[in-house]
């Protein structure tokens, strides 16, 4: 994943954080109940909207890193995120296994 892909993904994030707030303080200063709160809350959008990481996607750059000299630290990565290998990582950890591989440098 690239560093633009990132940032593109940060812009969607807090897209989404924004009209949440939006919508709280409109809520607010309609003097809405708090259910009426708590139901605008709960209706927000997902906070990651991009597709799926993969497991290929990981692999392909972790085993970049791992050549380029960062093997140790692609292993304390895997410990870090729940394995000490690839394939018994949590698919739901990968987007954020991906995102601190690619800040190895």
């Amino acid at each position: 994943m690239s560093k633009v892909k990132l940032l593109l993904d940060v812009v969607d994030t807090v897209r989404s954080l924004a009209d949440s707030l939006q919508a709280i303080a409109e809520a607010i200063a309609g003097n809405e109940p708090a259910e009426a709160v708590s139901e605008t809350l709960t209706s927000a959008q997902p906070m990651h909207t991009g597709k799926p990481v993969s497991l290929e996607q990981v692999r392909a750059v972790l085993a970049e890193k791992s050549q380029a000299g960062f093997t140790a630290e692609v292993r304390g990565l895997l410990e870090k995120h729940g394995a000490p290998k690839l394939s018994q990582i949590n698919p739901a950890n990968y987007a954020a296994l991906l995102a601190d591989a690619e800040g190895l440098e």
